[in-house]
């Protein structure tokens, strides 16, 4: 794998750039993420064809979004959440299709069957999302910057003004939390009928 050079400029450098209208930068971000982009794509969708689009569809999107990149994290990190995020649109808007345009059926079990086949993981990715919703604030900001965008707790500490204790303490709750809305999803508590 390439190692980037001394001299070339850091994701940050390259986002800002992007952000000020440097938009010829985005072939270095493209240059250096689009496989890792291609792979959760590919994963998500389980289609290489939807895979490419999307990947093509993210980087346009970038132009966009990117200078709101603060580098408060790893940019990798950033652009795993703006993935996973823009291919969970992709399937609510084939599903809003179908709501609206009920002769599209055939497209919509096509995309249903595409997530089937793709399996658990694709289910446990949306159950993730509404149990991550399900969280009271703190431990939910403080989840969300430890597990998925790579914070340490000393520097999640200095971002919420607390101690790096309340951080991981609110990490353990958070985690304790997800598991127990995640095994309720998975098993169900059956109530007797009288």
């Amino acid at each position: 794998m390439n190692q980037l050079s001394s001299t070339a400029p850091s994701d940050y450098e390259l986002t800002q750039a992007i952000g000020r209208g440097v938009v010829a930068n985005i072939g270095d971000l493209y240059e250096r993420h689009r496989h890792k982009v291609y792979a959760i794509c590919l994963r998500m969708t389980g289609n290489k064809s939807e895979a490419e689009d999307l990947t093509q569809e993210i980087f346009i999107e970038l132009l966009r979004k990117v200078g709101s990149f603060r580098g408060e994290c790893r940019f990798s990190s950033w652009l795993y959440r703006f993935t996973t995020n823009h291919v969970l649109m992709y399937f609510r808007r084939v599903t809003r299709r179908i709501d609206k345009f009920p002769y599209l059926e055939d497209e919509f079990h096509a995309a249903h069957e595409l997530a089937v086949s793709f399996g658990p993981q694709f289910v446990d990715r949306i159950a993730i999302e509404a149990a991550v919703n399900k969280l009271s604030s703190g431990t939910r900001k403080v989840f969300l910057k430890f597990d998925v965008e790579g914070y340490n707790h000393e520097e999640i500490a200095g971002i919420f003004g607390c101690s790096v204790g309340n951080s991981k303490s609110q990490l353990h709750k958070a985690r304790r939390k997800l598991r127990k809305f995640l095994t309720k999803k998975k098993h169900p508590q059956i109530t007797p009928t009288t």
